[in-house]
């Protein structure tokens, strides 16, 4: 595909003897303003001149082909490119008709493996909506990344080890009998869990026997070992449940248990760097001249943390994946322990090049009208029973809507999930996020349903027409009115969106994109008679139209929303 911006760049070097100006270049906010501009006050301290002579010096020895650049002006020191709008419509047209639903797709990261932690529910709590965004933020960036020819290694980190599992196993010593936790696994384990942190509250010494549990199951006692794997069995079983209906995979499981006979390495590695240090009865690594807390390694009674955990799996990936990135998408919650992890694993004496190249990818919270949720005081919402409460609630609009459409189920799952992924995906990651059926399933305004209907409205209008024609039949000339131009342009920019949004690993950045080409597209079909008299005419505004269809239906791919074919 045509590199509009890497051309007007070589020309712009060949003026200004500037090797890195592409870098200058940018995307005006007002597409009036042109479509690519380059600001001339980062050139005025090394030329020492004002920026607006230095645009106008440049413009006048420019020579840019006008069937690729039709316009350059200066503006208040800006130099704006103006591309030729049947170069751009012809350039989209060309480059779907070679690649079809691989549009968008790049090979930038052929060679590069990346590694994404991501979802990592814990074993015996429930698998609650504040795992969503874990989950299909991280979901997101899998599918991101591969497009973009990246080898992507998915884990699961399973909060599968932990004090926890001592209080489980504490709870379910004493009153294991009375809960049936093979019909229910997680609804009862979470009852034992909240009935013995209650205890714990109320009785120091049963804190100290779960404590002990924990310690216990690390040096592999028979009896704790057992009854751990059984909770881990019966846990993946029911999550599993929800990455099917959330269709996410991964290519690891291994939790934090993984870990257990790797941590010694860890410590070992840590004492022999004279920086492991006693303090209190336990075992830190001083980070005070990073103005960060010390990072405990090892408890007062011998036990492990989620730090030792996080370092042994860090040593771990770097020796089994080779990683070019390796990238955690948790709750900014643990942005302090993630900054701590990062800089102790550089005294691992692994490459710096894995060290360099971790990356915390945190996220706001989920929240209900009514506040945080808790596991410890039973106030939380099952994933599996929101996205089944979504999945109804579609069903039911679709049922007034368009009593009559086959396949009302799965499509009614197409539009909840979708729904509820795209509302997630829509924000920033950083932004907090408060959970609100009525903005997430309306079918108007920026949301999943919407979204999908605009989709639908494309293979409604390409049903119509009954065949997709043939490119070399089109006129491109006939698409040049401004709906159909702000439609190719927006087309152009899909790879380039991709690429932003991988290297901010912001998904949003994609839904946003998804979302006002839905709108221009609206734009395009309100202002022209698709299904038309006219046969060239309408040959060239289905092609546009079917182009629309692929792109809306890759980059909602890409975020985990299946496009349902009618609605």
């Amino acid at each position: 595909m045509l590199d509009f911006k890497n051309i007007i760049a070589n020309k712009l070097k060949e003026v200004t003897k500037i090797d890195t100006i592409e870098e200058y270049i940018e995307v005006p906010a007002n597409s009036e303003m042109g479509d690519y501009s380059l600001p001339c006050f980062k050139l005025a301290k090394e030329m020492k001149k004002a920026p607006q002579i230095i645009a106008n010096e440049i413009k006048e020895k420019l020579s840019i082909d006008e069937e690729l650049v039709s316009k350059v002006e200066v503006v208040n020191g800006y130099l704006n490119f103006y591309l030729n709008p049947l170069a751009i419509t012809k350039t989209v047209l060309e480059e779907i008709e070679n690649k079809k639903d691989e549009y968008g797709s790049s090979n930038i990261g052929n060679g590069k493996t990346i590694v994404i932690d991501y979802s990592a529910p814990n074993i015996a709590k429930p698998f609650h909506i504040g795992h969503l965004r874990s989950t299909v933020i991280g979901g997101s960036l899998y599918k991101i990344y591969k497009f973009l020819g990246y080898h992507v290694v998915g884990i699961n980190h399973l909060g599968d080890y932990g004090t926890q599992f001592g209080k489980l196993i504490e709870g379910y010593k004493r009153w294991g009998k009375e809960y049936n936790i093979e019909e229910n696994p997680i609804d009862e384990l979470t009852k034992i869990y909240v009935r013995i942190n209650n205890l714990c509250k109320e009785d120091e010494s049963v804190l100290e026997e779960c404590r002990n549990n924990f310690k216990k199951l690390e040096e592999g006692d028979e009896y704790c070992t057992k009854i751990w794997q059984k909770f881990r069995d019966l846990s993946l079983k029911e999550f599993q449940k929800v990455y099917d209906l959330l269709e996410v995979e991964f290519d690891s499981w291994n939790g934090e248990a993984f870990y257990s006979d790797k941590m010694d390495e860890i410590v070992e590695i840590l004492e022999k760097t004279g920086k492991l240090v006693e303090s209190e009865g336990a075992k830190v690594i001083d980070l005070e001249d990073k103005n960060m807390p010390p990072c405990l390694i090892i408890k007062s009674n011998g036990s492990t943390t989620y730090a030792t955990r996080d370092l042994a799996a860090i040593l771990y990936r770097a020796r089994t994946y080779h990683f070019d990135k390796a990238i955690y998408v948790t709750s900014y919650e643990q942005i302090l322990h993630f900054k701590q992890v990062f800089e102790v694993a550089k005294l691992l004496g692994i490459d710096k090049k894995y060290t360099d190249n971790l990356m915390h990818v945190p996220f706001g919270m989920v929240q209900l009208k009514t506040g945080k949720m808790s596991t410890r005081e039973g106030n939380i919402i099952k994933l599996e029973d929101l996205l089944n409460e979504a999945i109804s609630r579609a069903a039911k609009i679709i049922e007034e809507k368009n009593p009559n459409l086959e396949n009302k189920e799965e499509i009614a799952k197409k539009v909840g999930l979708g729904a509820v992924i795209f509302n997630d995906l829509y924000n920033s990651r950083i932004k907090d996020e408060v959970f609100d059926w009525d903005i997430m399933l309306n079918f108007n305004g920026e949301t999943g349903p919407y979204l999908q209907y605009m989709y639908v409205r494309t293979n409604s209008i390409l049903e119509k027409a009954s065949a997709i024609p043939e490119l070399a039949n089109i006129n491109i000339s006939l698409l040049q009115d401004k709906a159909s131009i702000d439609v190719a342009k927006a087309i152009y920019q899909f790879e380039d969106i991709i690429k932003q949004s991988a290297e901010k690993n912001e998904p949003y950045i994609i839904s946003r994109y998804l979302i006002n080409l839905a709108q221009l597209f609206s734009t395009f079909y309100n202002e022209n008679k698709i299904i038309c008299e006219d046969k060239a005419t309408q040959d060239a505004r289905v092609y546009l139209t079917y182009c629309v269809n692929i792109v809306l239906k890759t980059g909602a791919g890409l975020l985990g929303i299946q496009m349902p074919n009618k609605m």
